[in-house]
């Protein structure tokens, strides 16, 4: 059902509210000393990341030269440090840089003596070259833009974050986007119904992340400010600044937040309890602000609230997870040709289950891991009138709808390790995985329920079929249905149709490997096999002969392949001495569409190619 498009798409992002990298306190929190707790159960915290990432954060080294202290961990994640192993257990340690080393560094532990201060960041660059994608033309517009119009283009992003220590007793925590957007390239046409369409030049946007003060005790952490929003695999909560094989991270979930993280069966317990409550600043589905869409309600903004509850119960060698959250959201409408308004609002609630876990092979040199996530969506959504009676009348019909969706996915791995000795000295040589994962999707958007799942666009799946082609397509007709179809009469669920780049309607496999001749090369390839859950449907489409509803090509929609995707790339890492890395690389792909991407007259969606160019200051 179009009309809870909105919820659905956008009450993924409650889960947020409760995200384990909250759950624990901030280094020197446990032992209210800055000392880390000696319990072997708290010894591990730092694998708690796992539920974030998938992986394990990488433990303390043993020598000082090295820059990964595990406690620096702590300030980003809000979790206890965990103290040096002995060595017998070096080698069966898990870490997160045996699959994914990106060349950062966690940020420093703060002296419990005095007054400290850091500031760590990265500049990077991208130029990406594509082909045109077919897209359907503004009927009423421009007839004759059959296409994106976009064929390459040079983006960048400059990221400082900045941390105040005041001795291990609070912190003071900062993140912005100091510039962000478009250098040079062709733009985009009638895609503007999307945040960061990139349909103008424009390299000086600034976009505020963090701030927020972090107070550590005894018995768990306190949070006041704006933060990150993270939760599992990223399905549905997202911070925006985690890594992937492919792609690029996004914008994430920004949170005005109180949040309060307790470990009720002491500092070494295994179960963390968080509570929090959040006033959305910026998500995939919300824009407190007004600036998601350039001109659109008269620059309101959603007001979004949320309220979570969360527990993690940790163990050595994995943990799981589960929070309930509820959110309400409401915006007011505005129609663009006319004096319209209607308020379109809902109530809904998530839950959300993640675990991961990791073992060592039996004789030594390699270890398998995994992760799951899954969640459901529960809710109803109204679209009624606020202001002058629309023309037509027909807001004030409308009865609520029903929002039932769900989607997780499951990823299992195994990385073979290189080196021996300190954990330092060790490296992953051949990481392999498999990512299986399901959205439901939506094929009747009149029967008044909503249906339809999208993942956080932060959680990568390949990089072609959804983060280019689905995206912009449902970018097309989100803005063909805002400014020409409905411009009269504001449509319920237009602002939630763009995917922006997540999975949605689709289940998919997404294989990976990742070969490392050597610690600082990767070479890696990857592929993305999928089809629809449901029929491919654009709910605001001109319905076809015999009145069912077309896909997004004005094509069949019972055409449920969506195609195959085949992805390479290159990374190399280069330290530059303690302070700075440099960061080079390229990803291509090639998707092949399947007939899910038919236009009217049946013709098949052309091959889509893809090549990126990376490059990336870290320090």
């Amino acid at each position: 059902m179009r009309f809870a498009s909105v919820p659905l798409a956008t009450l993924a992002f409650a889960v947020g509210l409760a995200s384990r990298s909250a759950a624990q306190p901030a280094a020197g929190a446990s032992a209210g000393a800055g000392a880390p707790p000696a319990a072997p159960e708290v010894e591990r915290s730092g694998e708690q990341l796992v539920l974030d990432t998938g992986r394990a954060p990488p433990p303390e080294p043993a020598a000082p030269e090295v820059e990964r202290p595990e406690e620096q961990l702590a300030l980003h994640t809000g979790r206890a440090p965990a103290p040096e192993s002995v060595a017998s257990d070096d080698m069966d340690r898990f870490e997160e840089r045996l699959v994914l080393d990106t060349g950062r560094a966690p940020p420093r532990a703060p002296d419990p003596d005095r007054v400290t201060f850091s500031l760590q960041g990265e500049y990077q660059l991208r130029y990406r070259a594509m082909s045109d994608l077919r897209l359907r033309a503004p009927p009423l517009s421009d007839p004759g833009a059959t296409t994106l119009g976009q064929n390459q283009y040079i983006a960048h992003w400059l990221r400082l974050s900045p941390r105040l220590h005041y001795k291990d007793k609070a912190s003071l925590i900062a993140q912005i986007d100091v510039v962000r957007g478009l250098l040079a390239g062709d733009v985009t046409r009638h895609v503007e119904q999307v945040r960061d369409a990139r349909a103008a030049l424009a390299w000086y946007d600034v976009h505020p992340r963090y701030l927020y003060l972090e107070v550590p005790s005894t018995i768990g952490v306190f949070r006041l400010g704006q933060q990150g929003a993270h939760w599992g695999m990223g399905l549905v909560a997202n911070d925006g600044e985690r890594p992937s094989v492919f792609g690029d991270y996004e914008r994430g979930s920004l949170v005005e937040r109180v949040l309060f993280a307790a470990t009720p069966m002491g500092p070494s317990g295994p179960l963390v309890v968080t509570v929090a409550g959040d006033l959305v600043f910026e998500d995939s589905a919300a824009d407190l602000l007004g600036n998601d869409v350039e001109g659109q309600d008269e620059g309101e903004g959603d007001r979004a609230l949320q309220a979570v509850v969360s527990a993690l119960w940790r163990a050595r060698r994995g943990e799981v997870g589960i929070y309930g959250a509820l959110r309400r959201q409401a915006r007011e409408r505005r129609a663009k040709t006319s004096l319209a308004q209607l308020t379109e609002a809902f109530t809904a609630g998530v839950i959300d289950v993640a675990g991961k876990f990791n073992a060592p092979v039996p004789g030594g040199g390699a270890h398998v891991y995994g992760e799951l996530e899954a969640a459901v969506v529960l809710g109803s959504a109204t679209f009624t009138p606020s202001g002058p009676t629309p023309p037509s009348g027909a807001a004030a019909q409308r009865a609520p709808v029903a929002m039932r969706s769900a989607g997780g996915a499951v990823t299992l791995g195994a990385v073979h390790v290189a080196g021996r000795g300190r954990p330092a000295e060790r490296w992953g040589r051949v990481v392999t995985e498999v990512e299986a994962g399901y959205a439901s999707g939506d094929d009747d958007p009149r029967d008044g329920v909503a249906r339809r799942f999208t993942f956080d666009p932060s959680h990568n799946v390949g990089l072609i079929l959804f983060d280019q082609v689905l995206a912009w397509k449902t970018a097309r007709a989100a803005t063909i249905a805002e400014r020409e179809r409905f411009a009269a009469t504001p449509e319920p669920g237009i602002r939630s149709l763009p995917s922006k780049g997540g999975v949605f309607g689709a289940a998919y496999v997404n294989p990976r490997i990742v070969v490392r001749p050597a610690r600082w090369l990767d070479l890696k390839a990857g592929a993305v096999i999928a089809e629809t859950t449901a029929d491919l449907v654009d709910p605001y489409g001109i319905p076809r002969a015999g009145g069912g509803l077309p896909n997004y090509d004005g094509g069949d929609r019972r055409r449920h392949d969506l195609g195959v995707e085949l992805d390479l790339g290159v990374d190399a890492r280069i330290a530059m001495g303690r302070l700075v890395t440099i960061q080079l690389g390229t990803e291509a792909g090639a998707f092949f569409p399947g007939g899910a991407f038919d236009d009217a007259a049946g013709t098949e969606l052309p091959d889509q190619y893809l090549l990126t160019l990376k490059l990336g200051v870290i320090h």
